[in-house]
């Protein structure tokens, strides 16, 4: 269980789901044991946060558990999506923990987003890879092409094929260089949009992450992703944290676990305050 997650499914406004999936990483494999890991290094965080005074424990967060993996891709995040779709339409939040990125097909399937934000070291943009269609390397292609967000906004990416470059040049992508992301503005992009949030830890600097799949160095420090997804859960529907793996001593699992408690406390944060203005109104 995620340290804290102590709601009941039925209480529960924000669901923790792990797709331990692990079939087409293409360099260190290991993402089948990233859920369990993330789990695991979160264990030693206080339940209380200082900056938007919850307790990690209040904010009813749920742990499902994983969903083992077999040997079907496309079969196995469609029933993970099936699992998320159930989340959503309990009016909760879904918290997808990878395995590989491709596993972010569920989320984005079952939250249905008109706007893709993510956190990546790569492009994603392929349309296969190695003749696998349903490899990691293609998500947010498969994004835009087959679920139909209207854009994606990809922070931290530094590699692409030649193809994939030519495919960020269209109006529906944004892609924001690591050394830009600190300054970069989503402006009124995201206001009155549904948002999907995901988060491969490999957009940070593998000095600060080693422990995934692809490492790219020259990527983003911890506090850039971290204002990144205090800036976006207020406006997210779904958000999941991928690719961590287990190659090194919990860096990466440790920083998947922090971005997604930053998530749940800006999200909840947020909520409170909509409230609160609403209760003000009347």
């Amino acid at each position: 269980m995620f340290p804290g997650a102590t709601a009941s499914r039925d209480d529960a406004a924000y669901v923790v789901v792990g797709a331990p999936l692990d079939i087409s990483t293409t360099f260190r494999p290991g993402t089948r044991f990233g859920p369990e890991r993330i789990r695991r290094f979160a264990r030693t965080f206080d339940d209380y946060d200082r900056r938007t005074d919850l307790h990690f424990s209040d904010c009813c967060v749920h742990d499902e558990g994983d969903i083992h993996p077999w040997d079907d891709a496309q079969e196995y995040v469609e029933w993970v999506a099936g699992t998320l779709r159930d989340v959503r339409f309990d009016d909760a939040v879904p918290l997808l923990l990878g395995g590989e990125h491709t596993v972010t097909y569920a989320g984005v399937d079952a939250v249905e987003p008109d706007v893709f934000v993510c956190l990546d070291a790569h492009l994603d943009l392929r349309s296969e890879y190695d003749g696998n269609e349903w490899s990691h390397a293609t998500i947010t292609r498969r994004v835009l092409d087959t679920l139909g967000a209207e854009e994606a906004i990809i922070l931290g990416a530094r590699t692409g094929s030649p193809e994939e470059w030519d495919r960020a040049e269209a109006e529906d992508v944004t892609v924001v260089a690591p050394e830009a992301v600190a300054d970069f503005d989503f402006g009124d992009r995201l206001d009155g949009r549904s948002v999907y949030l995901s988060v491969d830890i490999d957009g940070a600097d593998p000095a600060f992450a080693p422990g995934t799949g692809t490492p790219e160095p020259f990527g983003m420090a911890p506090r850039e992703m971290r204002d990144v997804v205090r800036t976006v859960a207020p406006n997210a529907d779904g958000f999941d944290v991928v690719e961590v793996n287990d190659r090194d001593d919990g860096q990466a699992a440790s920083l998947g676990g922090k971005l997604l408690r930053e998530f749940v406390f800006s999200h909840a944060s947020a909520d409170d305050e909509g409230g609160q203005d609403a209760e003000n109104a009347e």
